[in-house]
C-alpha cells in the first residue's frame, strides 16, 4: 500500500508537471525512476524491492507489452510497404552492430568471459518502445523518422530474445542443451507471432457478425479485451508475448481502423501509467549499492554504450539512405534501454549464471543512465523539427504577430527562426 500511495502521489505530481515537462528538459519519467529510488532501500527504505522480487518482473513485462501492442496500432502497411528498407537496415545492420559493440566493450573494460559479454551485448543492443514512443509519439516529428524508430523499437525486443535465451543457456550448466533451447525458442516466437495475428481477425470477424456489435462508448474496450486476453494466453502458452502484443496491434489497426482509433486514448493512458509504475518500481532498486558495485570500467562502458556504440551502429547501417543529416542524427540518438532490457537483465540475474550479477549491474546502471538521458533530451529534439504546438497545451497568445502565426502555421518565431529551410520536414 505505500508503493500504491507513492504511486498516486508521483502521478499527481507527473500531471501538475506535464504542461511544463512538455516546453522543457523536465521529464515524467525520471521523476518516477527518482521517485522510486527516493522510497526505496537506498533512501527513505518505504518499500523494500530486489531484483528477484516478482513485482519487478511483472510490471516490466506488463509496460513492455501494453507500450508494443498500442505502438502496433501506430504502424501503416501501405506505407511500411513502400519504406520498409531503413527500419529493415536498422534490424539487420544496426542491432548487429550494437550487439558486437557492446560485448567487445564489455569484454575489454569489465573482463568478463566472452559469452557473459555477448550476453550484456544482447540485452542492450534493441532499444525501447516505452522510450522511443516519446519521439514517435509527436506527429510533428517526419513521418519516415517516426516509422523507422517504431518499427525498429518494436521489433528488436523479438529479434534479440532468442540470441538472450541461447547465450544464457550456453553460459550456465545447461550449455549442452543450447540446441534444444533454440528450436523451443523459434517455437515460442512462431506461435507469439501466429497468436497475434490470429486473435485479432477471429475478434474482428466476431464484430462483424449481425447479432453482434459494440455500444458506441464501450468500443475502446473491444481491442483492450483483445490485448487482455492475448496476454494472458501468451503466459499460458509460452508464447513469445512481446512480438504478440506488437503483431496485433498493427493487424488489428490494418483490419479495424475504427476500433484502433476508439482505443488511441485509452491505450495511451494505459501505456502512461504502466511505464510510469515500471519506473517507479525499478527506481527502487537503484541503491547506492548498486551503483557502488560497479567498477570505472563498468561506467565506461555504460557511456560508451550510450553516446557512441548505438549511434554509430544506427548510422553505419543508414549510409547511402536517402535520410537526412538531422533525422539520422536524431534516429542514431535515440536508442534508448528500458523495459525489455530489464526484462532480459532480470532473465540473466535469475538464471544463476557465473558473473551474473555483474552482468545484471552493468545492465542496470546502463538503463538508468539512458533512461534519464533519453527522457530529458526528447522535447529537445523533437523542437529541432519545430515541435512547439503540442495537444492540449496551447503557446502564449502572441497579439501583434497572430496573423503571421497562423500563416506559418503555429508556433514561436525563436523556433521558425532556428528551423532551417522551412517545414516542409514536417510529417
Amino acid at each position: 500500500m505505500v508503493l500504491v500511495a507513492v504511486f498516486g502521489v508521483a502521478l499527481l505530481i507527473a500531471v501538475l508537471l506535464s504542461g511544463l515537462a512538455a516546453r522543457s528538459v523536465l521529464s515524467t519519467s525520471l521523476l518516477f525512476l527518482l521517485g522510486g529510488a527516493l522510497v526505496g532501500d537506498g533512501v527513505l527504505g518505504l518499500i523494500h524491492i530486489s531484483p528477484d522480487s516478482g513485482i519487478v518482473a511483472t510490471t516490466a513485462d506488463l509496460a513492455l507489452f501494453v507500450v508494443l501492442f498500442t505502438d502496433g496500432m501506430h504502424v501503416s502497411f501501405p506505407s511500411l510497404r513502400q519504406a520498409w528498407r531503413n527500419p529493415a537496415r536498422a534490424l539487420s545492420i544496426g542491432l548487429p552492430l550494437a550487439f558486437v559493440g557492446m560485448a567487445l566493450v564489455t569484454h575489454l573494460l569489465l573482463g568478463l568471459d566472452w559469452t557473459t559479454s555477448l550476453l550484456v551485448g544482447a540485452v542492450l543492443a534493441p532499444t525501447d518502445p516505452v522510450f522511443a514512443s516519446a519521439i514517435v509519439g509527436r506527429v510533428e516529428v517526419p513521418a519516415r523518422l517516426r516509422q523507422l524508430l517504431n518499427v525498429e523499437s518494436g521489433l528488436n525486443d523479438g529479434l534479440a530474445l532468442p540470441v538472450v535465451l541461447v547465450l544464457i543457456a550456453a553460459a550456465g550448466p545447461t550449455s549442452g542443451d543450447a540446441e534444444s533451447s533454440l528450436s523451443t525458442i523459434a517455437l515460442e516466437l512462431l506461435a507469439g507471432m501466429a497468436l497475434g495475428v490470429a486473435l485479432p481477425v477471429a475478434v474482428s470477424w466476431l464484430a462483424r457478425l449481425p447479432m453482434l456489435g459494440a455500444e458506441a462508448k464501450l468500443q475502446p474496450l473491444l481491442p483492450l479485451a483483445t490485448g487482455v486476453i492475448l496476454y494472458g494466453v501468451c503466459h499460458l502458452t509460452h508464447a513469445n508475448p512481446y512480438l504478440a502484443a506488437f503483431s496485433a496491434g498493427a493487424v488489428l489497426a490494418s483490419i479495424s481502423p475504427n476500433a484502433a482509433t476508439a482505443f488511441g486514448p485509452l491505450g495511451g493512458s494505459l501505456a502512461e501509467l504502466s511505464k510510469f509504475a515500471a519506473l517507479l518500481v525499478f527506481g527502487a532498486l537503484l541503491t547506492p549499492h548498486l551503483f557502488g558495485a560497479l567498477s570505472f570500467g563498468g561506467y565506461v562502458a555504460v557511456f560508451l554504450a550510450i553516446v557512441l556504440i548505438r549511434p554509430a551502429s544506427l548510422l553505419i547501417s543508414l549510409i547511402g539512405t536517402s535520410i537526412d543529416r538531422r533525422e539520422r542524427l536524431t534516429a542514431a540518438w535515440f536508442g534508448p534501454k528500458g523495459f525489455a532490457s530489464v526484462v532480459y537483465g532480470l532473465t540473466v540475474l535469475q538464471a544463476g549464471i557465473p558473473r551474473g550479477d555483474e552482468a545484471f549491474t552493468l545492465i542496470a546502471v546502463c538503463i538508468a543512465f539512458s533512461i534519464i538521458a533519453h527522457s530529458s533530451t526528447d522535447v529537445p529534439i523533437a523542437r529541432m523539427f519545430d515541435v512547439e504546438d503540442l495537444v492540449g497545451i496551447p503557446d502564449e497568445p502572441e497579439p501583434a504577430q497572430a496573423d503571421g502565426g497562423a500563416a506559418d502555421g503555429g508556433g514561436s518565431d525563436a523556433g521558425r527562426a532556428q528551423r532551417p529551410g522551412g517545414g516542409d520536414e514536417g510529417c
